[in-house]
């Protein structure tokens, strides 16, 4: 089964693919840190701690080796971690998923624009991928920003699956880009 890379280099950061139990501490502080930042978008932040994570981290290395989810932490020169993306199995399997998140102190330097170019680029090099989507709540304006920067084309508005983010209006937006030719 194909995957992709483990390491993806985007300049002054990388996606890295979680590294399990190595990870704990800096996953769970990147989570911490960026609380009352996913709040409003992100059902799952009131639940977590320090166990959530392991579970995170657990399943992330499972699920990779199964090729259903490939979860990355996105990784500063130094180190320090910037938030995280990953692909995921869509409701099409020739079209996988794009999600992101950043810390607070990485939001406005096109962080995630440039992680999801590279995580869409890097996933047309698999076989059978023919599109990417990125699908966010009609609320969450910032994540709309990302695809309509990377040319991405809005193909569908509908009822959002539950459970609807705090700030959610309830409604999903979904972006697709097509394999380029």
């Amino acid at each position: 089964m194909a995957r992709p890379r483990e390491i993806i280099d985007c300049g002054d950061f990388t996606l890295r693919r979680w590294r399990g139990q190595q990870d704990l501490t800096a996953a769970t502080a990147l989570i911490e840190e960026s609380r009352e930042h996913l709040r409003p978008w992100e059902h799952w932040i009131s639940g977590h701690d320090e166990e959530a994570t392991l579970g995170f981290l657990e399943r992330s290395t499972a699920r990779w080796e199964a090729g259903e989810v490939f979860n990355y932490a996105l990784a500063a020169r130094d180190g320090g971690l910037l938030g995280m993306c990953q692909a995921y199995r869509g409701h099409d399997p020739r079209g996988p998923r794009l999600g992101y998140w950043l810390h607070p102190a990485a939001t406005g330097r096109g962080i995630a624009t440039r992680a999801a170019s590279a995580l869409a680029a890097e996933m047309f090099t698999l076989p059978g991928v023919e599109f990417v989507e990125i699908a966010h709540d009609l609320a969450n304006t910032a994540s709309a920003a990302v695809p309509r920067r990377l040319g991405f084309t809005e193909v569908r508005r509908g009822p959002a699956a539950p459970p609807v983010p705090p700030a959610g209006s309830g409604t999903e937006v979904v972006w697709r880009l097509e394999r380029p030719a």
